[in-house]
């Protein structure tokens, strides 16, 4: 017997699309209900109905076989079997543990958009963050040295301020609760400086700055170029800390060699949170630097670096790493309310 849905086919194409990211599934069965979703938002019911009854849907641009079967079950209040089948694998817990740890964090301060390597909207990555009970989301796109990110010139960035802006004001009048914070993944440069300008890097909420080139350098000098960056009154968040990769698409990469008790008592010195990136390919840092971060002081910060709505649930990962290293979760910022985040990263 089939089971009713009532969802509508925009709900049902958005959370296919979502649990394939959550799933790690490959980036072109995303696209195909991605792109469907983006098809059917502004087209009434009405003609929706109209074209499923004659079975022109798949006539609408990015709308095939398969989404269209998606749209006219969602129609006529059947559970799209594709909706069912993604709910099946890949809608079920994706850790053991952490869950406790994950019900305390207010929000996320490392993901990427369309206007650098992401690959959705800025509204669709707020939204998403929205549905998943988050208080706040940052939106830290890359920096113009990352040219093969996309990263943003000065600007780009300022537009996409003025995007920021734009989208609060509408979440503003819904009532939602809900802030996105304007942030940057800021490359730190082989000197050790920040590459974005330091007028912008002002008006920015919060920045991750990470390593994203040279990883292969000697310990010496990737020491020295982090402890640059990280005396920089404008950094918040060491992103990524070793650049490691430990599976996935992308192959494997060793971590980049550097004197951790040193970048780490830095950071503690100069109150720049540690990020716990929760991607599975990263897993970063590796447990032994994350325990002696946590025995040198430091503060830390669970992010998912999404680069899909979908993977914004990657924070569980993060969490249960946490958890099982024993970090008191006042010490991670992102379990702190707005106002006490928002302070700390205006030092």
């Amino acid at each position: 017997m089939t089971e009713p849905y009532d969802g509508g086919p925009l709900a049902a194409l958005r959370r296919i699309a979502f649990l394939l990211e959550r799933g790690r599934e490959d980036t072109y069965k995303v696209k195909a209900f991605r792109g469907a979703a983006a098809a059917v938002l502004p087209v009434p019911e009405d003609e929706l109905r109209e074209a499923a009854g004659a079975g022109t849907l798949t006539e609408l641009p990015g709308v095939g076989a398969s989404s269209a079967k998606v749209i006219a079950d969602a129609l006529a209040g059947r559970l799209p079997e594709r909706l069912a089948k993604a709910e099946r694998e890949h809608g079920g817990p994706l850790t053991a543990g952490g869950h406790e740890l994950r019900a305390r964090l207010r929000g996320d301060l490392h993901s990427h958009s369309d206007w650098s390597d992401g690959g959705s909207p800025i509204e669709e990555m707020a939204f998403t963050a929205m549905e998943l009970g988050h208080e706040y989301q940052v939106l830290t796109d890359h920096s113009p040295r990352l040219k093969v990110a996309r990263g943003l010139s000065a600007e780009r960035l300022a537009r996409q301020l003025d995007v920021v802006d734009a989208v609060n004001e509408h979440l503003v009048d819904g009532g939602s609760g809900f802030t996105l914070l304007k942030g940057i993944e800021v490359d730190i440069n082989e000197d050790g400086t920040l590459d974005q300008s330091d007028e912008l890097l002002g008006r920015l909420d919060v920045r991750v700055a990470s390593v994203h080139s040279k990883l292969r350098s000697d310990a010496a000098t990737m020491t020295k170029r982090m402890l640059t960056a990280i005396r920089n009154p404008r950094t918040n968040v060491l992103g990524h800390c070793t650049g490691r990769l430990v599976t996935g698409g992308r192959g494997k990469r060793p971590p980049s060699e550097f004197d951790a008790r040193a970048v780490f008592e830095a950071c503690a010195e100069h109150d720049v949170a540690v990020e716990i990136n929760s991607r599975p390919e990263r897993r970063d840092p590796p447990t032994k630097l994350l325990e002696l971060a946590r025995d040198l002081g430091c503060l830390f910060s669970i992010d998912t670096d999404a680069h899909a709505p979908g993977q914004l649930d990657f924070l569980v990962y993060g969490a249960e790493r946490a958890e099982q290293a024993g970090i008191d979760p006042e010490r991670i910022v992102n379990t702190w309310p707005k106002e006490r985040l928002l302070a700390w990263a205006a030092k």
